[in-house]
This record gives C-alpha cells, structure tokens and sequence, in this order.
C-alpha cells in the first residue's frame, strides 16, 4: 500500500531555542578550537560547504597540494600503468581524479569516508607484484571499505607521496571526529552548491526545485513556489545570505522531535536536567540520573548559556539523538564487554570460507588483499586451500577451476602483518591440505619462521586440560587447524579429511583429480605437529549419550550436514558444540559464492559459521550484525542455553513467547538516491523489520511506501513481533525503494542483535550493501522491549 506524503515543510513556528544556523554553523562556532562565527563558511556570499574551513584545513600544507592535485601513477599490472590526476574537492570529503574516457560523475570520484586504510611503500599484493620498479617512498596504496579494489599508486617524488599520505589521515580524523548533525549540514550544504548552476551564491526557483530533486524529494510545485516566496523578503525572485538559511532551516525541520521536545519541556521550550531525566527514565535508559542528564547536557548542548544554567535547547536535544548515545545500538556494546576467559568453544567466532577469493569460486582471482580485508571486517578464523606449486612452494587457490594462485608464504605473512590490527584475540588458520609431504614440510617451515611467536606450537598451561583456553589467553596467538597424526588415522591406515564432505566433492571430480586428493591424503610430522588445538575430525553421527569431551577435535561440516544434524538430533548437537568447535561451509554447488543463512547454524551452537566474505547480501549483514558488539573483536559469548553442557535447548522447540518486541517505524532522513545520474529519479521508501533467531520467531513486517519523498518520509506505523528465544534474535532493518512492476530495490539495512537494542526513540544509521555508512541517512523508531 502507498502511504501518502504529508507536507514535509511545516510553517514557521517560535522557539525559544536559538536559530539554527547551517554549514557547520550551529555546532562547530561551540567546539573548542574553532573559529569564530563570523570566519565560519557558508556565510553570506558562500553556499559550498568544506570539511576543511572549520578547522583550518584549508591552511594545512599537505591539505593545499590535494587541492592543487597530483599526477600519480596508477598501477594494476607490469604494462597497465597510467598517470592521471587526482585532486582533493574543495568539499574536503571527495577526490576527483582523471579517467581516459570521460564518464558520469560519480565514476570519476572516490570518497574519504570509503577509505579502509592508506598504507605507504609496497604494502599492497599490487605493489609488491608490480610496483618494483618504482622506489617505496613514492608508493602509497588507498584500501577502500566493501568490494571496490585497492588503489595502488606512485607519486612523482617521496614527499608528494608523503603529502597524500598525511593529508588523507588528516581528513579521515576530521571526519570521523564529525558528530552527525555536522554531517547533516555539511550534505545539504555540497547539494546546495551544486545546484546553485551560475555559483552567484543565490538561488532562483529554478534551483531550489533543482536542490529538492537531489536531495530525494518530490515536491508540488506550487507549495515549494510557496515556501520560496516565505523566504524571499527582499521578494527579487531570489533567496541570498539569511534568506538561504531560513529556507535550509525550515528544509530539515524534524516536527516528530519538536513534538517529542515540547512533550517535555513545557511552555519554556528548554529541558531541564529533571525534564530530561524524566524523558531518560522514559526511555527506559539503564543508569538514568540527574547527574547523568546533566552530562549529557555539558555533552550536546550548543547553546553556552544554556549549557551553564544546565538547560537542553531544541538543537541540542537533536544533537543527543543524532548521537551514539541516541542510536539503537547499545553504546556500552561497542567496546569489549563481554567475559573473555571462558573456553573458545563458548564463543561464536566470525569465520571467512575460501578467504583468497575477491569473485566467484569458478574463476574468481585469488589475492592475499582478500585476507587484509576479511581482518578488517573482524574475521578471526580464515581458510587457505593449499595445493602443490612450482618449485617446491605450495600455493592457494581454489583446486581444479580457472581461479588465480597466490604463494601460501605471502598469505602467511599477510596474516603476520594484519591479523591483530582490527581484534586482539586468537586468529584460527583452516588448512585445506591438499600438498604432498615435501610441500607439507614447507608450509610447517613457512609458519613457524614468518609467524614466530604468535603461532600456538605447545598446549599452554592448564588447570582443566578438558577445555579449550579462553581469546583473553590466547591474544595474539595463531592457531592452525588441520589433520593430525597419529589419531586421525582410520581403520585402513590413511589420513582422514579434514572436510567431512570430501567423498562427495569427489564423486563430482574425475579420476585424476580424486586420486591427487588421495595422494595428498598424507600429512608431515612437520606440520602434524604444529595443529595443538584445532584437530581436524570427521564427525558421523551424534550419540544422545554424553561420551569424554574431546575439546581439541574440530569437526568440518558442509551446510547440508550441518542442517541433517540439526534436523535429527538438535539438543545433542548443541551438547556436542558446547566443548568441542564446529565449522559449517557453504556446499561447494554455490559456484557464485553465494551464502547460506548463518543464523539456523548459531542456533545449534556452531561456532565458526564460515561464510564467502566477499559475497554481500543479507547473509553478510547477519554476520556484520552478530559481531557488531563486543568491540567488533570476532568472539562473540553464546547464550547461556547454548554453553552448558546438560542443556536442554532446542532451536526446534523453543518453548512460548517470552518477549514481545514492538518497533512504531515514525520517519526517514536523507535517504541517499538509488541513480544520482537521473534527477527525476526519486525514491518511493518502505520499511521492513526482519527477525531472525530460532524458526518459530523468524518474520518480516513492513510498512507502507511513500511515494517521491526520500528526504524525510514518513510512516507513523507499529509492528509487532512474538519472541520465543530473545537471545539469539537478529533485528535486521531494511529500506526499499518501492517498485510495482520488478523487485524493490536496496537503499539501506542496519542488523544488531535484541539484546544491544536500546529502547525508547532511537536512531538507526544505515548502511549500504558493502556495509559503508550511508551518512547522513538514518530511520528514526520507537521500541519497546517487554518480557513476560
């Protein structure tokens, strides 16, 4: 069903809060260390606003020459290396840079916000391969967030290299040190540059109408020819200086806050710090005070004398709830919260299947920047599928198909140098060993030398040999997980796989190539002796009586495996993976390297769920949303029901509902637009909350669309959802842009799990498919969390 759009410029109304003032006017002339108002940009006379103004990056020497540009060259093979010009815009936030065919805009332009990492020399696979030639001070490598490759350059001379480098740290500071209602005001304010076509700093009609089409709105014409000429005093068909900003004030207006504000403010129109308690306890905030209420008043309020007579205006209630303080996420979940020193079985682990592929499995290439970025999304347990290469140096790729091999050395020392810059705690290396003996012997040589310490080669002390050591042990370690002697062997003598699923991939191949598994179906005392907790063993059938634990022995099941067991015999698999790890992978039918649903595998207790990392989808934001909390450090403590080992949960039985979750979905802001080449194209965003946990609490609700309104639609509509196990529920929010005739398309999602959900009006910043934010772009809910 279409909801249909209200007005979304309400008519001016008095407040005593103070006028807002925009780009970058409201918030920064109250931050330490910034200018004064009157040397703020986007005064009168200038409509572009700069990331770079506020704190004087525009004086900033390495800033300058990326404003002036560079010629840099771009490498991507020995024969393809182009020079091209890259310059810094002036918006601070984007690089423009020089393509040999000229294309739409948004192809010739990167953004500081993509940016995952800028590294210096040959830091890169591309660079290393290629970049020889070049000395490694003029090198520097720009690793991006999500799919798009890494872009490896040479400058001209060091320094310039140089420049580039600290420049683009500098902007990266400043822009994560932006709270969200900068952002909001630096948006409108780029758009409303861009649209000001003859840059005379005023606005006709005609741009205004233009402003709103970029911005994602739809308007009638003649209520937006109403609002221009509400704005126009000097009533020349042209809005300038003040006339500009009280058009942008009224523009992004939000009257469910002011309602929400007034509720509690009364006729003076200022919080109180009790009246912001009140609204605290409201929400149902844990540890809400008056001391607290007052913090947070010294923490966003703008207004100074406000600040010191501990009053909250309008602004700076809209800073509070634009803030992390007022998103749904938990913001005492964003840090390491959780008991670190219970055994490694007790913890989902993020886990990465066939981690060298960029692309398919069929034909895809294989890349050590594959691992660099799986580390950086939190990964703690990644495989690498060895095979016998030239030379006596084993190699990684995906055996028998057309994708590319990379030396299992460099993979190693990929890991030496990445692993622990995102997490702290222990990273788990899964061999699939397809290597003779020799090459087996040069893999244990290439671990044991390039990792040195950080490789587990010894059980550490224990007093309870039974269990597995705890992450906070193991910090910084590396473990290996693969086939060992002598337990592995099977009754005929041979060395077992350590896929439980390899018979089948085998009826699949031909003869030669099974009997080269078979060959490879030996293992080395070398490496033998450096898998310590992580033994690869088959798993066949589940026995519903408890036998010894066996916590070093780790079973590897396919999807379909793993979906039998927890079919047939469901609580005793959830024993099972109490004491001992259990890996699931993706059937090796998925040629596309497509995912499965991690979730029905959580359910059962499974902790190294592995998925094809650089597959996006909505199996991807289930495992981004899993391991959202806890510091985003990869190990993530499993419920209760799951770690004991005479549990009685079923994720088949659950039991009632315990939890009923209520989420009233009220508006959107700035939803970005789905074809920034076409202005007519306006998106017609719906809502939909999907539950994922156990099969009896598993939904999807939506609201109605809105029809030509992404800029600030809104819905006003409640749904509702019956729990049976909060604990392992994902809440999962999606924004579509309706379409009557073919799919929806994706605008934006944001997953976390219940019990990091915050009640109360809350904020969920979205995300795109890569899992880049989608700043400024939020949804703003109320939820409501009961137990029965």
């Amino acid at each position: 069903m279409m909801s249909q759009p209200e007005p979304f410029l309400p008519p001016p109304t008095t407040s005593r809060s103070p006028p807002l003032r925009f780009g970058l006017l409201c918030h920064l002339a109250q931050l330490p260390g910034s200018l004064t108002q009157d040397e703020l940009p986007c005064t009168p006379g200038s409509l572009s606003g700069s990331l770079l103004r506020p704190q004087g990056l525009t004086e900033d020497e390495d800033v300058q020459a990326m404003l002036r540009g560079s010629r840099l060259c771009k490498i991507r093979s020995r024969t393809w290396q182009k020079e091209r010009l890259y310059r810094l815009q002036e918006d601070g936030l984007s690089v423009w840079f020089q393509r040999k065919i000229p294309r739409a805009l948004s192809q010739h332009i990167f953004f500081v916000q993509h940016i995952e990492a800028v590294r210096e020399g040959h830091q890169s696979e591309g660079l290393r391969r290629f970049g020889g030639a070049f000395a490694p001070a003029r090198c520097l490598t720009i690793a991006f967030k999500g799919r798009r490759k890494n872009l490896d350059l040479v400058a001209p001379t060091a320094e310039e290299a140089q420049q580039w480098v600290r420049g683009l740290a500098k902007l990266r500071t400043r822009l994560d040190a932006m709270s969200q209602r900068e952002r909001l005001d630096h948006w409108i304010h780029c758009y409303l540059h861009r649209a000001d076509s003859n840059q005379d700093s005023k606005m006709s009609f005609k741009e205004i109408k233009s402003l709103l089409r970029m911005v994602n709105v739809d308007m009638n014409d003649m209520y937006a020819y109403r609002l221009f000429k509400e704005c126009d005093h000097s009533n020349n068909e042209r809005l300038e200086g003040t006339e500009i900003e009280e058009f942008l004030r009224r523009l992004l207006k939000r009257p469910e806050l002011e309602e929400i504000f007034h509720r509690y403010s009364g006729e003076d129109r200022v919080l109180s710090a009790p009246e912001l308690l009140e609204f605290l306890e409201d929400q149902g905030e844990d540890g809400a005070t008056l001391a607290r209420a007052q913090q947070l008043i010294q923490n966003y309020e703008l207004n100074e004398t406000a600040k010191q007579h501990e009053l909250m205006t309008l602004d700076g209630f809209m800073m509070y709830l634009l803030s992390p303080d007022g998103a749904a996420l938990d913001p005492a979940h964003t840090c390491v919260f959780q008991d670190m020193d219970q055994p490694l079985a007790h913890y989902f682990i993020s886990s990465s299947h066939n981690t060298y592929l960029t692309d398919s499995q069929i034909g895809g290439p294989s890349s050590t920047e594959a691992y660099v970025r799986a580390f950086a999304q939190g990964c703690r347990c990644v495989e690498l599928d060895c095979w016998e290469g030239p030379g006596g140096e084993p190699v990684i790729y995906h055996g028998h198909t057309l994708t590319s091999k990379i030396l299992f050395r460099d993979v190693i020392q990929a890991v030496r140098d990445h692993a622990f810059t995102l997490s702290p705690y222990p990273v788990i290396l899964s061999l699939e060993n397809h290597c003779g003996l020799e090459q087996q012997a040069a893999m244990a040589h290439h671990l044991r030398t390039i990792l040195g310490d950080m490789l587990v080669t010894q059980a550490l002390d224990s007093p309870n040999p039974e269990e597995l050591p705890s992450p906070e042990r193991l910090k910084g370690r590396v473990l290996v997980k693969g086939k060992k002697l002598p337990a592995a062997r099977s009754e005929d003598g041979r060395i077992l796989s350590d896929r439980e699923e390899e018979e089948e991939e085998e009826e699949e191949e031909g003869a030669e190539a099974a009997e080269q598994r078979r060959r490879a179906k030996q293992i080395s005392p070398e490496l033998s002796a450096l898998v310590v907790y992580c033994c690869a063993t088959r798993l066949r059938t589940l026995r519903p009586v408890p036998v010894p634990p066996q916590p070093c022995q780790v079973s590897s099941l396919s999807e379909r495996k793993a979906k039998k067991f927890i079919r047939e015999a469901g609580n005793s698999f959830i024993r099972h993976n109490a004491h001992q790890l259990t890996r699931v992978y993706p059937l090796g039918l998925r040629m596309t390297s497509a995912n499965y649903s991690p979730q029905e595998m959580w359910n059962s207790g499974c902790q190294l769920v592995a998925l094809n990392f650089q597959t996006p989808g909505y199996e991807m934001d289930l495992n981004a949303g899993r391991f959202l909390i806890n510091g985003q450090c990869g190990y993530v403590l499993k419920p209760a029901c799951l770690r004991q080992p005479d549990t009685h949960f079923d994720p088949e039985c659950p039991g009632p509902p315990k939890t009923t979750l209520t989420i009233q979905v009220l508006t959107a802001q700035q939803l970005p637009k789905l074809n920034a080449e076409k202005p007519n194209s306006i998106v017609d965003p719906l809502v939909r909350v999907e539950i994922h946990g156990v099969p009896a609490d598993c939904a999807r609700k939506e609201t109605n669309y809105v029809l030509n309104n992404g800029f600030n639609p809104r819905w006003g509509q409640t749904l509702q959802f019956q729990l049976r196990a909060p604990e392992l529920v994902l809440v999962r929010f999606v924004v579509e842009d309706y379409d009557t005739t073919s799919p929806n398309d994706f605008v934006g999602q944001f997953t976390l799990p219940l019990n990091s959900l915050k009640q109360g009006y809350r904020h969920i910043h979205l995300l795109s498919k890569d899992g880049a934010s989608l700043s400024p772009a939020t949804l703003f809910v109320h939820i409501r969390i009961q137990s029965s």
